[in-house]
């Protein structure tokens, strides 16, 4: 959240401008970025987003990739930094973000970013992967509706990688995946966060079982 009664997941954020910078330092890059009040984390790099960027490997190397959720842009660009020749589609509701995303990746010098509103979005494109700190603070039914949407989206050997905490029911939402038949299992789990790794559901949609989640460490 923003300031009250605003969200990060507002197309127009009302919060008055605050422009600011984060840096985002990870052992194979560093990438100074432009931030403003009304996204997501605009004060520091979210420690989710942290572990996602730690924890998952390498995206494919070409191919359309997908950050949902982008905000202003630190999954996108370490994707397109870490897979130069892949496009990789950086979607968000928030406008204010998109702006930003759009700068950064400009700044980098990574050309092959394309924020899109999510209602903007060519809608033949598949993705070989998608990455996502989803924004779960929307409520269930639209996160599973936002979920349905984009993993469908997948490419038949696709795979998604998402971060949830704990405590906010990253093993529910594990649960209900593997009901819906996206095979899932936990790829990660540290500081209270679970790395989901989503893989593409049979064309068929057949819903089948969830992995058990791990042992609680």
């Amino acid at each position: 959240m923003t300031s009250k009664g605003a969200h990060y997941f507002d197309e127009r954020p009302g919060a008055a401008a605050r422009p600011g910078t984060v840096d985002v330092v990870l052992p194979d890059l560093h990438l100074r970025l432009a931030t403003d009040s009304g996204v997501f984390s605009p004060g520091r790099l979210d420690p989710g987003t942290r572990v996602l960027l730690e924890s998952v490997p390498p995206p494919p190397q070409e191919g359309d990739l997908l950050d949902l959720g982008c905000g202003y842009g630190p999954v996108a660009l370490t994707m397109a930094s870490r897979a130069p020749q892949a496009t990789v589609w950086a979607v968000d509701v928030n406008r204010r973000s998109l702006e930003l995303c759009e700068r950064n990746a400009q700044s980098a010098g990574l050309y092959k970013v394309r924020p899109r509103h999510v209602d903007e979005m060519p809608p033949g494109i598949r993705f070989s992967a998608i990455w996502s700190n989803p924004a779960i603070r929307i409520g269930k039914a639209a996160l599973h509706a936002m979920l349905t949407r984009w993993l469908d989206r997948l490419t038949p050997d696709g795979t998604a990688y998402l971060v949830v905490q704990k405590h906010l029911g990253s093993d529910s939402l594990q649960r209900w995946l593997g009901d819906q038949g996206w095979a899932t299992t936990r790829e990660a789990s540290r500081s209270a966060y679970r790395v989901l790794r989503v893989a593409a559901r049979p064309a068929t949609g057949h819903p089948g079982g969830a992995a058990a989640p791990d042992e609680e460490r």
